[in-house]
């Protein structure tokens, strides 16, 4: 059957402005934040309600139409790529709040609410919605939980995947499932919702959601600290995990502070530079909190486990000091780093850095290396830059060839090859380092189960 007669098919189930078929719509829907294939879909449907979602997931198998789910498309792993014909689902459309429950703490929102919409209804009924990362500002909720999102405060308040109270999701089949309903207890079997979690688009497409809140931090305070070398980073995150509450505990390079100042034009936050840099971010909601993170702050000068050191003193202040580590992501992104988002457990932090180190000077001596990362949760972004005068293409072949070496550490170290972006296009190749040949295998099982056609997000996470 011809794209014409698809199209003409699907302008039967959705409104006059919820088909897009123009050029400009397919290349803008039809790619994620990697860029790494020329967009090339069907047709971009929008969607208003789960029920037409389903008409159009029962039209897909019925005419062998592959699907690709479609959030904020600000994924690093390709999963929201469509480059082979697919019929993109986008749920921009899908983008209200609609319920709220401040006895219970929680909020009913589609698919398509930006997360930061989330975090600013819950601030507005004094609770708070604490997943929260870079891209907040444009990443939709549906997509936070089809890659089970982490971010900056995994440390404290955990993954996407631990607030997320109810699922209404459409099948790769076309059924549709309410999935836990907000229960906070429910034994009554497998919980289903915790396979959608993750599953990036590939068993189905998650249309609504039903979110925990909490109470909000009182005065959440930034400490910024220069450290000498990577062996200091467990002690002092132990030390401070012992005397406080951390809601961040994050670390970058020196690298990484000097592009973020060039860049920004930012003034260095220390007097004293350093090799490597953490920031401890805590709620100081009384004195006694307050004195104990300046005593850990002087036993590490005095112990030499920290060179110098500053706290915020404002809200303003605590703004200012996470430029540094936020706008990292955004200011190397002009050199189009190569990324690897891995995990370790946290005590091998320091082996595993140490050894990727080594590995990409001795292979690659001319290749610049950007670290930065979630300490606490033992979540590093490894960021390689190519050399002003290489072309990209050579650039990345030489990062791939790098890769099994990276990841055979990684295995030894029983880490991940994919801590938060999720696995898409560009991890699949490596997911036998992670994962094993059996569970790989009920993967595919599960795979099946929910898209016996085959034609949810087809090439991504599994084959």
């Amino acid at each position: 059957m011809s794209s014409d007669t698809y199209i003409s098919q699907l302008k039967t189930l959705l409104d006059d402005d919820c088909l897009l078929t123009d050029q400009e719509s397919l290349n803008h829907y039809g790619k994620d934040w990697t860029n790494i294939k020329q967009p090339a879909p069907l047709a971009i449907a929008l969607p208003k309600t789960t029920e037409q979602v389903q008409e159009i997931v029962l039209w897909a198998n019925e005419n062998q139409v592959a699907v690709v789910p479609s959030g904020g498309r600000t994924g690093l792993s390709g999963g929201a790529v469509a480059a082979n014909g697919e019929l993109v689902i986008a749920l921009d459309k899908m983008n209200k709040i609609t319920g709220f429950n401040a006895g219970s703490q929680q909020i009913h929102c589609q698919a398509g609410a930006i997360t930061q919409q989330i975090q600013q209804y819950a601030n507005e009924h004094e609770l708070y919605y604490p997943v929260d990362f870079a891209s907040s500002g444009s990443s939709q909720i549906g997509g936070n939980i089809a890659t089970n999102a982490g971010g900056i405060k995994v440390i404290r308040y955990g993954l996407t995947r631990d607030w997320v109270q109810g699922l209404t999701v459409v099948t790769g089949k076309g059924d549709i499932l309410e999935l836990n309903k907000g229960l906070i207890k429910n034994a009554t079997g497998y919980d289903l919702r915790h396979l959608f979690i993750g599953s990036e688009g590939t068993l189905g497409i998650i249309t609504e959601a039903t979110l925990k809140l909490t109470r909000k931090p009182a005065n959440l305070t930034v400490l910024l600290l220069a450290i000498p070398n990577l062996d200091c980073l467990m002690p002092i995150l132990q030390r401070f995990q012992k005397a406080l509450d951390l809601t961040a505990f994050e670390f970058f390079s020196d690298e990484a502070l000097e592009k973020v100042m060039a860049h920004h034009n930012l003034a260095c936050p220390v007097e004293q530079r350093a090799p490597y840099y953490c920031l401890l971010e805590f709620d100081a909601h009384s004195e006694e909190v307050m004195n104990d993170a300046l005593s850990e702050f002087e036993n590490g000068l005095n112990d030499e486990l920290i060179l110098d050191g500053v706290m915020s003193q404002s809200q303003q202040q605590v703004e200012e000091l996470w430029k540094y580590r936020e706008f990292i992501s955004e200011t190397i992104s002009g050199r189009k780093p190569y990324k690897n988002d891995i995990s370790v457990t946290p005590e091998k932090i320091t082996d595993f850095l140490t050894g990727v180190n080594d590995i990409v000077a001795q292979d690659y001596p001319d290749f610049e290396v950007i670290w930065f990362g979630h300490i606490g949760d033992g979540n590093l972004h490894l960021n390689i830059l190519a050399p002003e005068n290489m072309p990209y293409q050579e650039f990345t072949q030489a990062c791939e060839q790098v890769n099994p070496k990276i990841f055979s550490l990684l295995q030894e170290m029983g880490g991940s090859i994919s801590a938060e972006h999720g696995v898409g296009i560009l991890k699949k190749p490596y997911l036998s380092y992670t994962r094993s040949e059996t569970e790989i295998a009920y993967l595919k099982s599960i795979k099946h189960a929910f898209d016996p056609n085959g034609i949810m997000n087809p090439g991504k996470v599994i084959d």
